[in-house]
């Protein structure tokens, strides 16, 4: 095995500061010295100069992510039929035009081509000479594949989106040795709401054509491409300031204010009383102001409506952990308060119906048509002998308390259209041994919306996290093994 997959297995400490000689000036001469600086670097001896620092940090990511120098390859992420899907939900569809004009004249001139990634590096759009183009398709540089630097190591999209900065990488600054015959320079695209990442632009074209004016140019296109997002936004606030201040007005009077979709404060009455962002909880719900008070959040068509509420930490507080939960607990005010599986049905029913049930209505839903409200009468006085009569009221039936459910957290993420983390979809199904209706049905419909959530997110770790809760599924799997990257003992298991 070469000395530098050795190496790569190790993860070398590559702390070595410098830059690239400037000499010599002629690409393919500036490529063999590179060639000669990473394979001293990758194999432990003397280099004849240091890596540039940020090519230096890239390799050591990378080489931590277990990307083998050797023979790395991207991985293969979107088929052809799911790209249609995915580029129309992302945030630069409306952009592409823009790009068009401002990069690929230059591109088809400079013997390139243009991509455009999202946020994770999986390359969306690919566009430019036609030479470039088939010599691509030779070596995976495609669309649907992954370029994040845990794929497919340093490369000017990967590099740029992990350091969140412009860079250029010429030929043996590629880890991965089978494209140091490429010469690339890639921008980050930022969300002008949230400030995030969001895409990376990139000029990529055979080592020959290198010129070090490319990384200007992609800067500048990224820069376009913001200030259009950022018009865009503005349009779509006041479009959301029309459209939902019947919303604010009907306050009347009484704090509160328009949200973004992320937070950031549209219109607010009275006008100073908030800052430009409130955080947002998961699920939106309750939010915690300091001083003001709390702030209920209620989900418009786009964006959110805040009004001022009392403080709830003064009444009960119940948690129903109950995903996975085949001897459901529950905690009220923090104590302990073991169920039995009907009365966490009923549990489970009346908080998914915070307006209150009927008998007839709970009834229905924990034991279907055959269902008996006398039954359900005797079922609810046991429960308030467990928990206290004040927990539930009758009349309609509803809980007094505040309740935080783990099955709610997760509804309330699909919604707002956010993955719910992975340490909650390895809890696994709610109530897995109940067969109420109530409860099954909202289970069914968890279990069928978070799979696919999580399909078409494509994270690898909420992946992982809902093949371990739900047992064996080849699309989960399969789609896993594209994104773990090489090396990843998880791998092994999904062989088994």
């Amino acid at each position: 095995m070469p000395g530098s997959q050795r190496r790569a297995r190790g993860t070398p400490r590559l702390t070595v500061p410098g830059t690239l000689p400037l000499g010599p000036s002629d690409p393919v001469e500036r490529a063999r010295l590179l060639e000669r600086i990473r394979d001293a670097v990758l194999s432990g001896t003397a280099s004849p100069a240091s890596p540039r620092d940020v090519v230096s940090a890239s390799w050591q990511r990378s080489l931590e992510a277990h990307v083998d120098p050797d023979h790395g390859r991207p991985r293969q992420v979107f088929a052809t039929h799911e790209l249609d899907d995915v580029r129309g939900g992302h945030v630069l569809a409306p952009v592409l035009p823009l790009l068009r004009r401002t990069l690929l004249d230059v591109a088809d001139e400079a013997v390139h081509m243009m991509i455009v990634t999202d946020a994770r590096g999986h390359i969306l759009w690919r566009e430019g000479h036609a030479d470039v183009l088939r010599r691509a398709d030779d070596v995976a540089l495609v669309e649907g594949t992954r370029w994040s630097e845990d794929s497919i190591g340093t490369n000017a999209m990967g590099t740029a989106l992990a350091s969140g900065r412009a860079v250029q990488i010429h030929s043996a600054e590629h880890l991965v040795k089978l494209y140091h015959a490429w010469t690339c320079a890639a921008a980050p695209i930022h969300d002008p709401d949230s400030g995030e990442v969001v895409a990376a632009i990139d000029l990529t074209g055979p080592l020959r054509t290198f010129h070090p004016s490319t990384l200007a140019l992609v800067k500048a296109a990224a820069e376009l491409a913001e200030v259009h997002l950022q018009a865009r936004l503005v349009e779509r606030d006041e479009r959301l300031r029309t459209r939902n201040r019947p919303h604010l007005d009907g306050l009347r009077g009484a704090p509160g204010a328009l949200l973004a979709p992320g937070g950031r404060v549209l219109s607010a009455q009275p006008a100073d009383w908030l800052g430009e962002r409130v955080p947002i909880p998961e699920g939106g719900g309750r939010v915690d102001l300091g001083e003001r008070g709390e702030g209920v959040l209620e989900p418009l068509a786009e964006g959110w409506l805040l009004r001022l509420a009392p403080r709830a930490s003064s009444g009960p507080s119940l948690v129903l952990p109950f995903l996975g939960a085949e001897r459901p607990v529950a905690r009220l005010d923090g104590r302990p308060v073991r169920l039995g599986l009907r009365h966490a049905e009923m549990l489970v029913v009346l908080a998914l119906h915070p307006d209150g049930l009927t008998a007839d209505g709970l009834a229905q839903a924990l034991y279907g048509d055959a269902g008996n409200p006398v039954t359900v009468r005797s079922e609810v006085h046991r429960l308030r002998a467990v928990l206290g009569s004040s927990i539930i009221s009758t009349q309609p039936y509803r809980l007094r308390a505040r309740v935080d459910a783990d099955f709610l957290h997760v509804r309330e993420a699909l919604r707002a259209r956010r993955l719910p983390p992975p340490e909650v979809l390895r809890r696994g199904a709610l109530l897995p041994v109940s067969d109420a209706p109530g409860v099954r049905e909202e289970r069914d419909h968890l279990e069928v919306a978070v799979r696919g959530a999580v399909l078409r997110r494509g994270d690898a770790e909420a992946l992982w996290a809902l093949a371990h809760a739900t047992g064996p599924d080849p699309e989960i799997a399969e789609r896993l093994r594209h994104l773990l990257p090489a090396g990843d003992p998880r791998r092994d298991e999904l062989a088994v």
